[in-house]
């Protein structure tokens, strides 16, 4: 794989909405990029501005509510910040795509399961009725589904939890796109179901050498599925890493935080008291003139609560703590020197 087979690259976006309360900054200038072929988990607790990011790609952000104040957007080097509406409706469900939280209530009751995976056929593909039904038995079979003819025919409420997220996944991948964002994609079902479908979407990612977006709290998913990490905190990114890096040697408070509050895996380890990050994550509208995790870490020093730390550049890895200021400095000195 070449380096700049880079399908996606998001460069310092900010995504705002205005409330009642003021300016709310879900998403606060954030930069990652997403390979050919690859998987980036974006990681954090409820709050942090995950799905945020996701709408604010696909376009799908309430325009009279929210909107991008700053950055970019790239896609196949194009801006699609910039793009209005007719021209966002050609690649959204056809070049990128996205598996919704929850399939009940993302999928139309009222439509069957043929009526409803036909939609971005018909606005993309010029094929025949008939053909169109081929495409979409075949799709629902490749998926796993049992009596895909049957299933065509039927409503979302006559389907299981684990049948309707396989529908969900068939309707993202229709039009093989170049990029797949998973929104909690195993949210709510069973770890059986949970593990098949995540196979599910590797297989499909490895035969249409697809970047995928997987967004997910669950540390478990982000081992198996994962290349690279983006940690999310309070609409910033506050560590960025390889998979390996991220789970051997975390950096930040925060992601070390993350990873202990894991349950173990051995007897022992599952009759001690689960560890967990004290507080909760700052309201969007309330958050503090320093580092936002301030109040929860362990380390706080007062130059946490009175300034923003940058997100440093660190040997294999992007860290937001003031912890690293130093070891930044060193790293660019040697640098220079070479």
């Amino acid at each position: 794989m070449r380096d700049n087979d880079v399908v996606l690259k998001v460069n310092n976006l900010k995504t705002y909405f205005r409330t009642s309360h003021g300016l709310v900054k879900a998403v606060d200038g954030i930069d990652f990029e997403v390979k050919e072929g690859r998987t980036i988990g974006l990681v954090g607790e409820s709050g942090c501005g995950k799905s945020v990011t996701s709408l604010s790609i696909m376009g799908l952000l309430p325009k009279t509510l929210a909107q991008i104040e700053d950055g970019e957007i790239n896609f196949n080097g194009v801006d699609i910040t910039k793009l209005n509406e007719k021209s966002l409706r050609k690649i959204r469900g056809n070049e990128i795509s996205m598996i919704f939280q929850e399939p009940m209530t993302s999928l139309n009751p009222v439509f069957t399961i043929g009526e409803q995976l036909s939609e971005p056929l018909k606005q993309h593909t010029n094929l025949s009725k008939k053909e169109m039904k081929k495409k979409i038995i075949d799709m629902l079979t490749l998926v796993g589904i049992p009596r895909p003819e049957g299933i065509y025919s039927e409503y979302p409420h006559q389907l299981s939890g684990g049948m309707r997220q396989r529908v969900m996944i068939s309707l993202a991948m229709l039009c093989n796109p170049r990029l797949l964002i998973a929104d909690e994609p195993t949210t709510a079902l069973d770890v059986t179901i949970q593990a098949q479908i995540l196979e599910l979407i590797k297989d499909i990612r490895n035969k249409q050498n697809m970047a995928i977006i997987l967004i997910t709290h669950d540390l478990g998913v982000v081992a198996e599925m994962c290349d690279e990490v983006v940690i999310m905190y309070a609409g910033l990114i506050v560590e960025q890493a390889d998979i390996k890096s991220i789970f051997d040697n975390p950096k930040h408070p925060y992601t070390q935080g993350l990873l202990k509050s894991r349950p173990g895996t051995s007897s022992n380890e599952r009759k001690k008291e689960l560890v967990s990050i004290p507080g909760s994550v700052p309201r969007p509208d309330e958050l503090p003139p320093g580092c936002t995790f301030a109040a929860r870490c362990p380390f706080v020093m007062g130059k946490c609560i009175t300034e923003k730390p940058p997100l440093y550049k660190l040997e294999n890895r992007l860290s937001r703590c003031w912890l690293y200021e130093e070891e930044a400095k060193g790293r660019e000195m040697d640098l220079c020197l070479k």
